[in-house]
């Protein structure tokens, strides 16, 4: 069943997204004195006593956005508020009442909605008496709250908990996977989200830089759970304009560190860029598996051909050549679906456990191939001599974890362990994903 929703709604920068972070207990959305920061809905789940709650933050209403995106960012307040069985109507106890409260007073009750009043930045109790003028706003008394201080947090989960007491109480479906999306800006990210949600989630617009907060998609596929993972575009350190766009970058690297599946997109009409490259380097560096999305395939040059795409792509970007490609166009929703079963695919072979005696037998195999059987020096000052391998055994899945007892892992270079992984993935039913190696020496008996 759905869960409740809270959405908080406010004028820019009176702390939603602060408010969102500390009732989840993480930070989630991006915090800046910046108004305008938030755009996208980010949600979080906040839950105790097997009750649960889908707590949703939202751009600042009344925003004028300097990439003129408000109408975006108020399109997506207006679906928070339909979708929400409570709002946390979030004001400035500091600036008292103005024009954009009341705009927003007026809108809340234009929906009829069960609305909490919360009255921000009361940093001590000398400040309380001042939220009595914010019932005017016609939603009674408003609870005095400090985000920056943790001052009555408790006792607005309580009241949240007390209004939302009525509905049936629910746990949120265990996700099957999560897949982050990422890639340089302005590639179709956020398209693509939307395109696998079947709505619009999340902003979709030309302009780069358009999403900033990684923003959590659940979507059901086949009576199945997925959480999508919409992230910011990424960019070169250097050309970063601000604290925004590296809290963003942050995030993005965060979004790929908790995922099962990457897609990784590229945009099919400019060449590979240094980004590009970078985020490829990330993404092996953390072992993770990954699909290569090339979106905008409809815009490519006519003569383009999928075979030589591929080529060039293993050529820029050669530790990534595990990875399945597909081709996409988000705007029309084309081969969509193909990338999301795709991706249980690439799932599946991460999380596969080989029985131990096929994986000493592929490595018997490996031993008879291997090109190691001429001295080789390690890294020690007892570093020289023939790798060997005696057994193996996998330790872990997502990534695909193997450890070998060797006789000198420091026999085990980077070429060499490279040889091994092409041959288990040559092998075995992991042919797309990433493989760690781990080397132990053994110890004789």
């Amino acid at each position: 069943m759905a869960l409740p929703v809270v959405a908080i709604i406010g004028r820019p920068n009176v702390g939603k997204s602060s408010l969102l972070n500390a009732l989840a207990g993480q930070m989630i959305s991006i915090v800046e004195p910046t108004p305008g920061v938030t755009r996208d809905r980010v949600s979080a789940l906040v839950g105790r006593d097997n009750r649960y709650f889908e707590l949703v933050d939202t751009g600042g209403y009344g925003i004028v956005d300097a990439d003129r995106l408000s109408g975006h960012i108020e399109q997506q307040i207006i679906q928070a508020i339909a979708s929400a069985q409570l709002i946390l109507f979030m004001v400035d106890i500091r600036d008292g009442v103005v024009p954009l409260d009341v705009t927003i007073a007026q809108l809340l009750r234009k929906h009829k909605l069960n609305v909490i009043g919360v009255a921000n930045k009361a940093d001590n109790a000398r400040m309380f008496p001042a939220a009595g003028e914010f019932a005017k706003l016609g939603f009674g008394e408003f609870l005095c709250i400090s985000v920056l201080e943790n001052i009555n947090k408790s006792v607005l989960l309580d009241r949240i908990y007390e209004e939302l007491s009525h509905l049936e109480p629910g746990s949120p479906a265990e996700p099957v996977m999560k897949i982050a999306i990422v890639g340089k800006r302005n590639v179709g990210k956020s398209t693509l989200v939307n395109a696998m949600a079947g709505f619009e989630r999340v902003i979709v617009s030309e302009i780069p830089g358009t999403t900033r907060d990684s923003v959590d998609v659940r979507i059901e596929k086949d009576g199945k759970t997925i959480i999508v993972i919409d992230t910011a575009g990424v960019r070169k350190k250097s050309s970063m304009a601000d604290s925004i766009e590296f809290y963003s970058s942050v995030r993005a690297e965060r979004s790929i560190r908790r995922a099962d599946v990457v897609l990784f997109l590229i945009d099919a009409t400019e060449p590979i860029s240094q980004v590009d490259k970078t985020l490829a380097r990330l993404i092996v560096s953390e072992y993770k598996s990954c699909i290569i999305v090339v979106n905008k395939w409809d815009l490519a040059k006519d003569s383009a051909v999928t075979s030589d795409y591929e080529d060039y792509l293993w050529k820029l970007m050669p530790a990534l050549r595990y990875s399945p490609i597909a081709f996409t166009t988000a705007t029309e929703a084309k081969n969509i679906q193909s990338v999301l079963d795709l991706a249980g695919e690439i799932f599946k072979q991460t999380t596969t456990w080989i029985p131990t005696p096929k994986l000493n037998a592929a490595f018997e195999q490996i031993k008879t191939d291997q090109p190691g059987t001429t001295k080789r020096r390690g890294a020690g000052p007892k570093g020289t001599g023939r790798p060997k391998i005696y057994y193996a055994t996998q330790v872990a899945v997502n990534p695909i974890t193997i450890l070998m007892f060797v006789n000198k892992p420091d026999l085990f270079d980077e070429k060499y362990l490279r040889f091994i992984v092409n041959r288990l993935q040559s092998m075995l039913p992991i042919e797309e994903v990433p493989i760690k190696l781990l080397a132990r020496a053994h110890r004789k008996q």
